[in-house]
C-alpha cells in the first residue's frame, strides 16, 4: 500500500481512533500490507479484524500488533492502537462474504475498507495507474493469471492471488498497488444484481474484459438474463476514455457494446463475427498431445504464431483477451505471442496438468466448476486421452473424479445430469461421482441411463459410472484402479473439496510438469 499515516487512514474511513492519541496517529505511517489474518502481518502492516468461522480478528489484534502491524481496522476498541469504525448491518452483499458476522462488525469493516481502497486506487490512477477489470460466468482467474503474464514485460503489474474476487479480496488486491505499480488487475465476481458496479467504484477500472455470460450462480441470479444484466455492469463502468474487450463469440457479451462509451475491442475464434469485424483472433486453432492450444494470432494488421503453456481448447478466448488487453496498454503483436508461450498455470486447482513419473496424468481442475466450465474439463480429458492420439495408438484410459457444480439452483438436476451423459458420449473409461445428493445422484444415472456405456457392473468393459460417498472413498478407489498411463480429471466446486484429492493424488507418485 502506498504510505499513509495511521490519522490519515481514520480520516479516510471516517473512524474514531482507540488506545492511540492524535498526535501519535499523526506520526505513525502505515508501510507495510493490509491483513485479514494476523499470521501474514508483517512490518508496519494494517491488520483488519474480521469475523471468522473459527474466531473474530477482533481476538487476535494483540498479536498482530506483536507481529508488526501499526494499527488495526475494527469495529471496537481491543486494547492496542486502532482505528474504529461502527457496526452496521450486514446487508446481502457482503453477508455472502463474511458469513459469521452477527453483529454487524464485519460490514463495518469492509466498508471501511471499500473507502480506503477507494482512496488509495484515485490517487494511484491519478499518478498513471491503470486498472484492468475482468468479469464473466468461467475463466476469469485464468485469464487474469495471462493478463499478467502479458503486462509482466511492460511494466509492474499486481494481481490477485487466485480468485480474490469479492468484496473482501477486490479491495485486498486494490491495497497491494504502491506508487511503483503500473497495472493493478482485478477479478470481479457477483452474486447479486449491483455486485460489480459497487467493486468498479471502488476501483474504476480502464480497461474491462467480459469473458461469457453462462449459468454459474443460476440459483442466486434466478435468469441468465439477470447474469448479463449483472455481468454488463463492467463495460457500463469504463469511461469514454477506456477500453472493453468483448468475447464476440458469445452473442450476450458481444451485445455488451451497445451498453459502453467506452472502445470497443473484439475478440473472437472468426476474422468475421455477427457483431461484425473482429479487433483480435485466432486462425488455424489445433491442439498437442496434453491439449495446449497453437494458433496464429491477429491484430493491428499483423500476425504471430502462437502456442501457449496452458491446458483446453477453452483457453484460446482467455488468451486472445489477454492479448487486447496487452495491446491496448501498448505491447506488439510478436510480445504478445512471446509472453502467452510462457505463461503457464500459476493459480492451485486451475487446469494444472501433472504427469507423474509413473506416466499417469492428473488434471486438477478442481477449485470451480459450472456447466460450461466442466464441459471444457471434459473436452481436455477427452483430447489427451484419445483425440491427440495416432490412428495406430493405443488410446489412454480416462478417469472422469466429479464433484458438486455449486449455486445452480433448479437447474442442478437437470445440469448434472447433463454432465454425467456429456461423459459417456466423449467416451470416458470411469466416471468418478463424488458425494451422495441429488445432483450427484443425478450424475450417476445421467451417465448410467445414456445407454451406450456400461455400468459399474459389467467389469468386462472397464468402464462405468460409479457414485462414491466422499473423496476418501474416491481416492481410495483410484489408488486402487488407476494403471500407469491413465489420465484423470478432478474437477468440482470449491466447496466439494476435491482440492486435498487431486493434491494426494498427484504425490503419490513422483511427478513431473
Amino acid at each position: 500500500m502506498i504510505d499513509l499515516t495511521v490519522a490519515q487512514i481514520a480520516q479516510i474511513v471516517g473512524g474514531t481512533l482507540a488506545d492511540i492519541s492524535p498526535e501519535a496517529a499523526a506520526e505513525l505511517h502505515v508501510t507495510g500490507t493490509v491483513e485479514f489474518d494476523s499470521r501474514a502481518i508483517g512490518p508496519g502492516g494494517l491488520f483488519l479484524a474480521l469475523p471468522g468461522a473459527r474466531s473474530d480478528g477482533h481476538d487476535h489484534a494483540a498479536s498482530a500488533v506483536a507481529a508488526g502491524a501499526v494499527a488495526v481496522l475494527a469495529a471496537r476498541p481491543v486494547g492496542v492502537p486502532a482505528i474504529v469504525v461502527a457496526p452496521r448491518a450486514a446487508d446481502d452483499l457482503r453477508a455472502g462474504v463474511l458469513e459469521h458476522d452477527t453483529d454487524g462488525s464485519g460490514a463495518a469493516v469492509l466498508a471501511a475498507l471499500a473507502k480506503l481502497a477507494a482512496a488509495v486506487a484515485a490517487e494511484l490512477v491519478a499518478e498513471g495507474l491503470i486498472i484492468i477489470g475482468i468479469t464473466g460466468s468461467s475463466g476469469k482467474t485464468s485469464t487474469k493469471d495471462l493478463v499478467a503474464a502479458v503486462l509482466a514485460p511492460l511494466g509492474e503489474v499486481v494481481a490477485p492471488p487466485g480468485s480474490f474476487n469479492n468484496e473482501l479480496g477486490h479491495p485486498w488486491t486494490v491495497l497491494r498497488a504502491t506508487r511503483r505499480t503500473d497495472y493493478l488487475i482485478l477479478e470481479m465476481s457477483a452474486r447479486h444484481p449491483g455486485n460489480i458496479a459497487a467493486l468498479a467504484q471502488i476501483a474504476p477500472p480502464a480497461i474491462g474484459v467480459v469473458l461469457n455470460v453462462g449459468t454459474a450462480h443460476l440459483g442466486e441470479f434466478g435468469s441468465r438474463e439477470a447474469i448479463a444484466q449483472t455481468k454488463a455492469e463492467l463495460p457500463q463502468s469504463v469511461s469514454a476514455s477506456g477500453a472493453v474487450v468483448l468475447n464476440a463469440d458469445d452473442p450476450t457479451v458481444a451485445a455488451m457494446a451497445q451498453l459502453t462509451e467506452a472502445r470497443v475491442i473484439r475478440v473472437s475464434r472468426e476474422s468475421i463475427t455477427d457483431s461484425g469485424p473482429s479487433d483480435v483472433w485466432a486462425e488455424g486453432v489445433s491442439l498437442d498431445e496434453l491439449a495446449r492450444p497453437r494458433f496464429t494470432l491477429h491484430a493491428q494488421g499483423t500476425q504471430a504464431e502462437v502456442q501457449l503453456g496452458v491446458y483446453g481448447d477453452h483457453q484460446v478466448t482467455n488468451a486472445l483477451c489477454a492479448g487486447a488487453v496487452a495491446l491496448q496498454c501498448g505491447a506488439r503483436v510478436e510480445q504478445v505471442a512471446d509472453a502467452l508461450a510462457g505463461a503457464g498455470p500459476v493459480s492451485r486447482h486451475r487446469m494444472q496438468v501433472i504427469t507423474r513419473a509413473d506416466g499417469v496424468t492428473v488434471i486438477d481442475d478442481a477449485y470451480n466448476a459450472n456447466p460450461d466450465s466442466m464441459r471444457a474439463g471434459l473436452q481436455a480429458l477427452a483430447w489427451i486421452a484419445h483425440g491427440a492420439q495416432q490412428h495406430d495408438a493405443q488410446p489412454r484410459r480416462s478417469w472422469a473424479v466429479l464433484g458438486e457444480m455449486a449455486e445452480l439452483g433448479e437447474d442442478a438436476i437437470t445440469e448434472h445430469d447433463r454432465i454425467g451423459r456429456l461423459a459417456v458420449r466423449l467416451d470416458v473409461s470411469r466416471l468418478v461421482v463424488v458425494g451422495m445428493g441429488r445432483s450427484m445422484s443425478a450424475m450417476h444415472h445421467g451417465a448410467v441411463m445414456e445407454g451406450s456405456w456400461g455400468s459399474e457392473t459389467d467389469p468386462a468393459a472397464d468402464r462405468g459410472a460409479v457414485n462414491v460417498p466422499d473423496s476418501d472413498a474416491a481416492l481410495a478407489l483410484l489408488r486402487a484402479e488407476v494403471q500407469p498411463g491413465d489420465v484423470v480429471l478432478v474437477k468440482a466446486s470449491n466447496s466439494a473439496g476435491l482440492g486435498a484429492l487431486a493434491e494426494a493424488l498427484t504425490a503419490d507418485a513422483e511427478a513431473r510438469p
